[in-house]
């Protein structure tokens, strides 16, 4: 082994955590797991930016639905990078590492109407949670088994119920708009996934707690 590579070994050291896993099967997992962690980041940075952008008759709502629904995807991504971490991989250390890795589209147009922002949020939701059970399939695989667990349980519930949310809401505010114009509130039934009815003041609620 030459000095630099004896060099690049002993930087790296203090980062090791002893695991069960091969080297090799490590790697797999941990690309896997910031990929995803990747485009969890990216998908709550467009949230808040269609969070701060929002605007039409029934601006509160949606305001409050996207605040509220970026807080729970942002919740995601310390349990990905800790179980990287956890495993004895590495995890994302910049903006330009998340950039690399991402595989969700920034939206930087001038103006998205508030309808067209929930669609696209609803489909990021459906491609994350089909990447989501792509990374379960390999920690399952690879012997990986509180992972799977952690991404039934957690991951892959959260985010199917939001795209639920998501698909649920744009019509049913847009129709308490147009038929009682500047109280255009959440009309969900009790039973629908996630969410709670709740009056115009509350703040949405979009998925159950893991």
């Amino acid at each position: 082994m030459s000095n630099r590579n004896k060099i690049a070994e002993r930087r790296k050291s203090p980062l090791h955590t002893p695991s069960d896993i091969g080297p090799q099967r490590v790697k797999e997992i941990s690309g896997a797991l910031n990929a995803l962690l990747a485009d969890v980041f990216t998908l709550y940075l467009k949230t808040k930016n269609f969070h701060w952008h929002m605007s039409g008759p029934h601006f509160r709502d949606y305001h409050l639905l996207l605040d509220e629904h970026a807080d729970q995807i942002f919740a995601m991504t310390d349990d990905i990078a800790e179980r990287v971490r956890k495993i004895g991989g590495t995890t994302i250390r910049s903006i330009g590492h998340i950039s690399r890795l991402r595989r969700i589209a920034d939206n930087d147009a001038e103006f998205v109407d508030s309808g067209d922002m929930l669609g696209e949020l609803r489909e990021d939701e459906k491609g994350l949670v089909l990447k989501m059970q792509a990374v379960h399939g390999l920690c399952d695989d690879s012997g990986d088994v509180p992972r799977p667990a952690f991404l039934k349980t957690g991951l892959i519930r959260r985010s199917a119920v939001s795209g639920s949310c998501l698909k649920h809401h744009a019509p049913d505010l847009q129709k308490n708009a147009e038929v009682n114009p500047g109280r255009a509130g959440c009309n969900c039934r009790q039973g629908t996934p996630g969410h709670s009815r709740h009056p115009l003041s509350q703040r949405h609620r979009l998925s159950t707690s893991l």
